[in-house]
This record gives structure tokens, sequence and C-alpha cells, in this order.
């Protein structure tokens, strides 16, 4: 056991464990313990185990999206501040200022990108217990915690002819070749297509005037084309499990991010607008207080009187010298 396979090792039995424990319930209340149908509802089952564990993570994830969004336009006049100063001191002092920053906002540029890293073992210890289905069952293995019988059945079954464990690229013993084409093609689509409406809806509607304007804007725009085209291309290598489990977890995160854009919108944008209209046409007050706003105003007049003092100091000194 190499390295790789040590650390997935835990991940591959928690996921099969999972699987397994909602295909035996499954099983109980009369669903055919060989059908096809049984195993897709029990990978549906995991999805939703995982990404109900994982909602702690997704709201840590909002707001640390959130923040960065709202710093951006401090970001930039950071950026124009020191726009063309290569030297070492004003290199420094521009990290230290981003780094105040990410402190003032409770932020980070790697916060956002955790807890996709903590959600990816489980994506890929699915993608080794369903890759290797069709290899234990003919070794006369088991896969993490599914017996030898239970990954038989599992490569034996099938939806609307195309075999669970097959692929696009690989395809499938025992099944329609034309079945697994149709049926792969059709879970690409629908994975690819809605991880674009979940990035386009919070770009077009959850985003702030100064974050779209953003050069951190240009790098999302770009990402919203390439990360599903990537997905795209490495689903034809996907088996047809796999790809259940990508299309259920895209529409899980697609419904998440409707109910966040609606209920909670990031202040200043599109969504928060709507949500500020629909509150006062029930006759309800809005969201951000007048104290809050007061707050903000007093807090931005502060540090602009810090600044105005930073930069009167030096001229003080000089006289006195003098």
């Amino acid at each position: 056991m190499d390295f790789f396979e040590t650390i997935m090792f835990p991940f591959k039995w928690l996921v099969s464990i999972i699987m397994v424990g909602f295909h035996e319930g499954l099983s109980f209340i009369g669903l055919p313990a060989a059908n096809g149908w049984t195993w897709t509802l029990s990978i549906i089952g995991l999805v939703l185990v995982i990404r109900a564990a994982l909602i702690p993570v997704f709201v840590k994830q909002i707001k640390a999206q959130r923040g960065m969004q709202l710093l951006q336009p401090d970001l930039k006049k950071l950026q124009t501040k020191y726009k063309g100063k290569t030297d070492q001191l004003s290199r420094q002092a521009m990290a230290q200022e981003q780094m105040a920053l990410y402190k003032k906002h409770g932020t980070n540029p790697f916060s956002a990108c955790l807890p996709m890293l903590i959600q990816m073992p489980f994506f890929f210890a699915l993608f080794q217990v369903l890759s290797g289905i069709s290899n234990n069952a003919k070794a006369g293995q088991g896969v993490g915690a599914m017996s030898h019988e239970q990954v038989v059945q599992f490569d034996s079954s099938s939806i609307f002819g195309a075999p669970l464990s097959a692929s696009l690229l690989h395809g499938g013993a025992g099944g329609n070749e034309v079945a697994v084409w149709i049926l792969s093609i059709v879970m690409i689509v629908a994975m690819t297509a809605s991880q674009f409406i979940t990035q386009k809806q919070i770009m077009a509607k959850n985003m702030s005037e100064e974050a779209m304007a953003s050069p951190f804007m240009r790098q999302q725009k770009m990402m919203l084309y390439i990360l599903p085209l990537v997905f795209g291309i490495g689903g034809i290598n996907f088996p047809i499990g796999v790809l259940i489990y990508w299309t259920t977890t895209n529409l899980w995160t697609m419904g998440q991010q409707f109910f966040v854009i609606r209920r909670m919108p990031t202040p200043g944008s599109p969504a928060a607008k709507a949500l500020e209209e629909r509150r006062a046409a029930k006759g309800l007050p809005p969201l951000l207080s007048g104290k809050k706003t007061a707050d903000a105003a007093a807090e931005a007049e502060a540090a602009a009187a810090e600044i105005r003092a930073q930069r009167v100091q030096p001229q003080r000194k000089n006289r006195k010298k003098k």
C-alpha cells in the first residue's frame, strides 16, 4: 500500500460504510439488493450525509468569499498606492497593509479554498471505490466496507441499461454500450451545467459593483468557464456512479447558493437590493439599520482623520527643527 492509498484508506471505509448502510436500509424496506436504482439511491444518500455534515464548512466558505468580495475595493486602492514601487520596503509595507485588511475583514485568500480541500478526499475516495468495483469483483475481493457479494451486486447493477461501474471512455461489461454513452453524456452535461449555473448566479446576483470591477473578478470569470470545461473533459473517465454523485452534489450546491443569495445576500449586491425591495413591499424594516450606517460612516471618518494626521505629522516635525 503506497502513501496515497494509506491516506485514502479511512476515507474509502467511511464512504463505503455510508453507502452500504443506505443500501442495507433500502433493501430492508423491500428494494431489490442487486437493482441499480437501489445503489443509485445509496449514492444519493451518501451525498446527502456528506453535504449535510459539511454545512458548517459551507457557511465558513460563504463568509470567507463574502469577506474577499468586500475587501476588493480596499485591495484595489492599496495596489494603486504602491503601483510602480518595487523596492523591498514598499513591498514589505504593502504586504503588512494587506494582512491588516484581511484581519479587519476576518478572511484571507486561502480560507475560501479550504472547504473544497476538506471535501476532496471524500470525492477521491468515492472515485476509488466505484472505479475499482469491476476489478475487485473479478478478483473476489471487497472494497472498503463493501463485501465481495455487494461488490458483485454493484458491478452487475445498471440503470437504463447502463452499468453503474461503466464510463464513457472505458465502457462496461454486460451493458448496453449506447445506453452507457447516452447516460454518461447526459450526466456530464447536467454536472457541468449545474456547476456553471451556480457560479453564474453568484456573479450575476451576489456581488457588489466594486467587487465586479476588481481584478479578482476577472479571475473568477475565467474560472466560470474553465472549471466546467475541466470537469466535463474529466467526466468521460468517471464511472456513471461517480457522475451521479457529482451531479447530485452540484445540484445541492446550486440549491444552497440560491438560498444564500435570496435570504443572506452580499451587501451592495443586486440580490441585496432585491431583498430590501421584498421587505419594503411587506412593510418590514431594512436589514441595514440607521445605527449600522452611522457606525460605518463614523469608522470611515475616523480612518480618514488618522490618515490626515499621519500626513501632517512630518510637517510639524520639520517646523520644530527650524
